[in-house]
């Protein structure tokens, strides 16, 4: 049976093959074989050891790799998801799995009470879950699935079932999130941001008095280098904002920490204009999501475009506004087609420059400057690169017309990726892998490029009535 055959074998809901050379279907095989091993019957964790539950931005980005080889499992992944969504519209960053043991991860469901401290926020009562949120990746990742195989997807009222939850996702983002008054959606927490313990929140933390050591347990170091990992300090922080969080029913107001963020945002902008795409295929228009979103990328260049640093910053709403840390937060607006030119030249020169390095010093971006005093290229969020928000800036490259730079990128990633058996994170120098390795959204975004075609996107316009842009 050739590779072709084998695949669709595989994969009967998926149609599709693609010609690959025989290392690429080696490396096809391998990643394939990650997210089969992650799998749990209903989604997919991050890693088995480290993270053994379902996390939100991770299976955003596991389902856009998994439609390629199974477009079902990735409608489940973000179907699974999506059910844990509370009333209010918060989409929870953790969705715990009942059978775990409650030590395997900390902060565990007895920590976050969600069921009953979240009860007047409409937490729901059948499935325990975080109270915090991460980044709006879902409504891109569920156009790119739907789009994988619009058959199945209709046949299955996939796009008519997701929609709603959705937007009411995108709601609960822009009006209870929008603590600073400008349009931008804030977060509480670093977890909800995503990039943990990225020195752009050190000033925010600073006013926050750390949970007691002995009041938790760290698990994390079961599976990690403690010189990898955020500090004990920082974790104690984490613990005091998330349980004052939580004893506050899950309040959404102004506290210690409240940071809008380039990166939530912008990934919130691209899914809003992936929200459009979705409702003209229900028969409804985009007009009125696109021109939100247009908004948005107007009120993210007002409020967190810096021109000095040649990025975006982060603007701590406590504090004395932007934050002057270059984290890589700061370039991935290049995600978003209808960015100024000007500001996405301004972009790729700070991206291909001394403080990241892109193909000159480093081969993947790294998520913190490289001559900022608290880069460190192994611990955590503090320099080392990462598949995901590379990802993101191979898919801005294009959008902008950097070909070159987005093809050295892409093979940059599969090369990392192949190499490091799937790590987790690397060196930015040196490629050496970092934290887990087998790491989820690592082989679904490995995926995802072995199979999307690198063609020139702005090559051929295809803004239509509604605003859209490939």
């Amino acid at each position: 049976m050739d590779r072709t055959a084998q695949l669709v074998a595989r994969s009967p809901e998926s149609a599709v093959a693609y010609d690959r050379p025989p290392r690429a279907g080696l490396l096809h095989d391998r990643a394939a074989r990650v997210l089969e091993e992650n799998w749990t019957g209903s989604s997919t964790v991050p890693s088995r050891g480290l993270y053994p539950h379902q996390w939100s931005w991770d299976s955003a980005f596991i389902a856009i790799g998994l439609r390629h080889i199974s477009p079902l499992r990735a409608q489940s992944e973000l179907e699974t998801l999506l059910a844990a969504q509370w009333a209010d519209g918060r989409v929870p960053h953790i969705v715990f799995n009942p059978a775990v043991p409650l030590d395997a991860y900390f902060p565990s469901p007895d920590f976050w009470r969600s069921s009953t401290a979240g009860h007047a926020a409409g937490a729901p009562r059948a499935v325990e879950t975080s109270g915090i949120v991460q980044p709006p990746v879902h409504a891109l990742a569920a156009w790119l699935v739907h789009c994988a195989d619009p058959e199945l997807s209709r046949g299955r009222g996939f796009l008519a079932r997701v929609y709603p939850r959705l937007a009411a996702w995108h709601r609960y983002l822009l009006h209870h999130r929008d603590l600073g008054g400008g349009g931008l959606a804030s977060v509480v927490h670093p977890w909800e941001q995503g990039m943990d313990n990225a020195p752009s929140w050190d000033a925010p933390l600073a006013r926050v008095a750390p949970a007691p050591a002995r009041s938790f347990r760290r698990a994390d170091l079961d599976h990690g280098a403690a010189e990898d990992r955020p500090t004990d300090l920082d974790y104690g922080r984490y613990v005091r904002l998330a349980a004052d969080y939580r004893d506050e029913g899950y309040a959404d107001v102004v506290s210690d920490f409240a940071v809008e963020d380039p990166s939530f945002n912008a990934l919130l902008i691209a899914s809003e204009h992936a929200l459009a795409r979705i409702a003209r295929d229900l028969g409804a228009t985009g007009t009125a999501r696109h021109a939100r979103a247009e908004r948005l990328t107007a009120a993210l260049i007002e409020r967190l475009w810096d021109p000095a640093a040649g990025m975006f910053l982060c603007r701590d709403l406590r504090g004395v506004g932007l934050v002057p840390e270059r984290g890589v937060s700061g370039l991935i607006p290049l995600l978003l087609p209808t960015l100024p030119r000007d500001t996405a030249a301004t972009l790729v020169r700070t991206l291909t420059g001394a403080h990241f390095g892109l193909g000159a010093t480093t081969r993947l971006a790294p998520s913190y400057d490289l001559l900022g005093e608290a880069f460190d290229p192994h611990r955590y969020w503090r320099g080392p690169a990462w598949f995901n928000t590379n990802w993101l800036l191979e898919r801005g490259l294009r959008v902008h017309g950097e070909q070159d730079l987005a093809d050295a990128l892409r093979q940059a990633l599969l090369d990392t990726a192949g190499a490091t058996d799937f790590a987790e994170y690397v060196d930015p120098y040196t490629g050496e892998a970092c934290g887990a390795t087998g790491f989820g959204w690592t082989a679904a975004l490995t995926l995802d490029l072995l199979h999307t075609p690198t063609f020139d996107i702005r090559a051929k316009d295809t803004r239509d009535k509604g605003g859209d842009r490939g």
